[in-house]
């Protein structure tokens, strides 16, 4: 093989190379993370954060594969009820007297709360459109109802 046609074959293989690192690449304003509408919950402040209005809990775990398979409809939701109620995320490894206090055995579990009592609950992964009819639900009911 002469010189000439050796050089040729190794630009041709770079280029290729070049363009196959830059497949996939998106514009970075692209990847910036939008921040996140879920609020997250511990087991101090557990009590006082469900005590007014209309909240939607999600008692979750890491380890949970239904969990990862709820967390971003949780996130969907949120974004689309934007300020008109609460969504928040309870880690029931990091707050069992919480999970305990609502008889949480299996997860994901979502709850929602209206001025602290439990109005709705759901165990197992939930499409978004039920659970924002349940929001939507309470957050049309006047207080007392």
């Amino acid at each position: 093989m002469s010189q000439h046609r050796f050089i040729s074959k190794v630009v041709v293989l770079l280029c290729c190379a070049a363009i196959l690192a830059g497949c996939g690449r998106t514009d970075p304003e692209e990847n910036v993370a939008t921040p996140s509408k879920v609020l997250v919950m511990d087991e101090a402040g557990f009590d006082s954060q469900i005590a007014q209005g209309v909240i939607l809990v999600d008692f979750w775990a890491p380890w949970c594969g239904p969990c990862k398979t709820q967390g971003p409809i949780v996130e969907a939701v949120a974004n689309q009820l934007k300020n008109q109620a609460v969504v928040a995320k309870l880690n029931v490894d990091n707050a069992p007297k919480a999970a305990g206090k609502f008889n949480i055995k299996s997860i994901p579990a979502l709850i929602v709360f209206k001025d602290g009592k439990i109005v709705k609950q759901f165990v197992g992964v939930t499409d978004a459109n039920t659970l924002l009819s349940a929001v939507n639900a309470e957050l049309n009911t006047p207080a007392g109802y």
